[in-house]
């Protein structure tokens, strides 16, 4: 065995976080001593479970704890647990480099922020970088279960760090940190028990410190107090929160768990906790958060779910099979006492008994959901801007829960004042007028572009309110949803605009004579046009504007044609409709135009014009500059 003391460089990003940690993180730097015992605990929990293949890897040491001890005089603070250990390459690998797409993104925050709390800490898997905030030197000692080899793994968080064999005999991982100056309130036993109660009383496993029953009571001799300290003693309930009565439990219970578990700085916005007894025995503890992480958006592919127990015996961490994706946001913990305590990737994914509770909590998450958006408005309204995307993602994965979906979204509509002013389906069901059959939406690349579309003009004038979707993501989710509370959903940029009994008699008979009168004009502008445009009508949409383009009703529409077309995905070829409004000064000019270029010019801008009310990019936007100018001259 290697004898030498290694130096190795960290990995470039390490060194970012590192000197952003120890120069930006000043407050509440007490979160170090959370993510390290929370590292603690998920080693003992990974033991635990490789142990259900190989029960030899506990050796002479069943019990599985953490223990916190500190020295006064050297000025250090240690924590050390039983459980799995590191091997020398993991020590490299988990200490000496961060392999995690959202990294980049933690170190943008961060040094955005400057003072950026702590609440960035954990979120990007970086908790163990927070015990630089407290001391200028740290010092990791760990045997791996199985083995018989040690490494002392040694860093000032300078940009290397240290490694080499160590004489440790215990399996398991011991963190030494010797403090810097100023922060001897971590040495006090009183203050250390009170943070492990505030972040860590749920921890499931045994948190031991010394007994301390002198404190801070000048008047005792330093023999009485280091004969004190001889003992260990549990200083967390040292039991799993979720198998604990709800009447046990306060909020500020729960609320630490959820920061447990998530490494979220953030509290909860709402929970679940349930216990479920019949054909299936298990319990769920279910939490939405009320912010997304950083790198939420961007990392749709990484593995998030709820932590996975069976009969209390940790499985799996990001269990994904159990809620869907557009539930990725969920956090929380199931526990089930009908799975197999081999369970394994493989068989949870073709497990029936697993879909079973699937389905159980996907129901317990959206009913969740409704509570909060039909109890706490204001409340909903945040989750929505935060994780509104990603949840109608669901009305085309979850065919099933789709009309319970629909019900929470929110969109904004031309009574709102601006884009985030929102309307449920309910509320505009309930405003529909007497004789509107179906719910009426449109969909635009933004908001401007959305609440000033000209297809919108016949259906304002009328008082009908359209809902403006204006998300990358509502084109191709609200297609999947063709109908809400027995009302079908109409795009108003395609197909013929029937507006059933919301027309009189006698707007029918206008629009048919105009038309009839306009047809010369149509037939000449489509001749114009040529094979620029499917056809050529009379609009029922425009009341201001000189003409829009809609198209056929199953067409892709010309938004989701152009985010297509950017993703470099294939874009079904389907060309649009002209609708043009005979009335229109720029229409009456064409029709008495004499000058074929000058006819042509009109023909041309009016498609121009359409097209880019719809936000699309021109073909030849200096041919459309030199038919605007020669317009302008004339």
């Amino acid at each position: 065995m290697t004898t030498q003391t290694e130096t190795h460089r960290f990995q470039a990003e390490v060194q970012q976080v590192l000197h952003l940690v120890t120069h930006s993180l000043y407050s509440n730097k007490d979160v170090f001593l959370r993510e390290l015992v929370s590292n603690a605990a998920d080693a003992c929990d990974k033991l635990r479970f490789e142990a259900l293949q190989d029960a030899t890897l506990y050796g002479d040491q069943p019990e599985l704890a953490i223990d916190i001890t500190w020295d006064k005089d050297a000025r250090t603070l240690t924590l050390r647990d039983s459980g799995i250990g590191m091997s020398r390459d993991e020590l490299i690998g988990n200490l000496g480099t961060i392999a995690r797409s959202g990294t980049r993104k933690f170190i943008e925050a961060l040094s955005a922020q400057q003072k950026a709390d702590a609440q960035l800490i954990g979120q990007f898997g970086v908790g163990f970088y927070s015990a630089f905030v407290v001391a200028d030197k740290v010092v990791v000692e760990s045997r791996r279960a199985g083995t018989d080899e040690a490494w002392r793994w040694t860093s000032s968080g300078e940009g290397e760090f240290a490694l080499e064999p160590a004489d440790t005999v215990a399996r398991g991982t011991t963190v030494t940190l010797h403090l810097k100056d100023g922060e001897d309130e971590y040495l006090d036993g009183w203050r250390l028990r009170e943070l492990v109660r505030r972040y860590s009383d749920h921890i499931g496993f045994p948190i031991r410190m010394p007994k301390e029953k002198w404190g801070n009571d000048e008047h005792a001799s330093d023999e009485a107090k280091a004969e004190d300290v001889s003992e260990l003693e549990a200083v967390n309930q040292a039991s799993a929160l979720w198998t604990r009565p709800k009447a046990e439990l306060s909020d500020a219970d729960y609320q630490a768990f959820y920061k447990h578990i998530s490494h979220d700085f953030n509290e909860a916005l709402a929970w679940t906790h349930n216990r479920v007894e019949g054909n299936q025995n298990f319990t769920s503890l279910v939490y939405l958060p009320s912010k997304a992480p950083f790198d939420f958006q961007y990392n749709r592919d990484e593995r998030r779910g709820l932590k996975l127990y069976v009969k209390r015996v940790f499985i799996m961490d990001a269990a994904e099979q159990m809620l869907p994706a557009y539930l990725r946001f969920v956090h929380g913990v199931l526990d089930s006492d009908d799975l197999p305590l081999n369970v394994s990737r493989e068989l949870l994914q073709g497990n029936r008994q697993l879909d079973k509770l699937k389905s159980a909590l996907v129901k317990r998450t959206l009913d969740l959901l409704d509570r909060v958006a039909r109890d706490e408005a204001d409340k909903y309204e945040g989750f929505w801007r935060e994780f509104g995307n990603v949840l109608k993602e669901g009305l085309a994965e979850d065919h099933g829960n789709r009309e319970r979906i629909a019900k929470l979204l929110r969109f904004a509509s031309t009574r709102s004042e601006k884009a985030d002013d929102l309307t449920s389906l309910d509320a505009y069901v309930e405003r529909m007028q007497a004789g509107q059959k179906a719910i009426y939406f449109l969909t635009a690349d933004g908001w401007n572009a959305a609440r000033n579309s000209p297809q919108l003009e016949a259906l304002r004038a009328r008082g009908i309110e359209v809902l403006l979707l204006h998300e990358r993501i509502d084109d191709w989710a609200i297609g999947h949803l063709h109908e809400y509370a027995s009302k079908p959903l109409r795009h108003v940029g395609k197909g013929d605009l029937d507006l059933g009994d919301l027309d009189s008699p006698q707007d029918k008979e206008k629009r048919e004579a105009d038309a009839k009168a306009a047809a010369p004009l149509v037939e000449a502008v489509k001749g114009l046009l040529g094979d620029r445009v499917k056809d050529v009508r009379v609009s029922t949409r425009l009341t201001d504007s000189p003409a829009c383009l809609v198209l056929e009703e199953y067409d892709v529409s010309l938004h989701l044609q152009q985010l297509l077309r950017a993703a470099g995905q294939p874009v079904p070829v389907s060309k649009p409709v002209l609708e043009i409004n005979p009335g229109h000064p720029l229409l009456k000019r064409l029709e008495g135009q004499q000058d074929g270029m000058g006819r042509e010019d009109l023909a041309l801008l009016l498609l121009e014009q359409a097209q880019l009310a719809e936000g699309n990019a021109l073909d030849d936007p200096a041919a459309f500059i030199q038919r605007v100018n020669r317009l302008l001259v004339t």
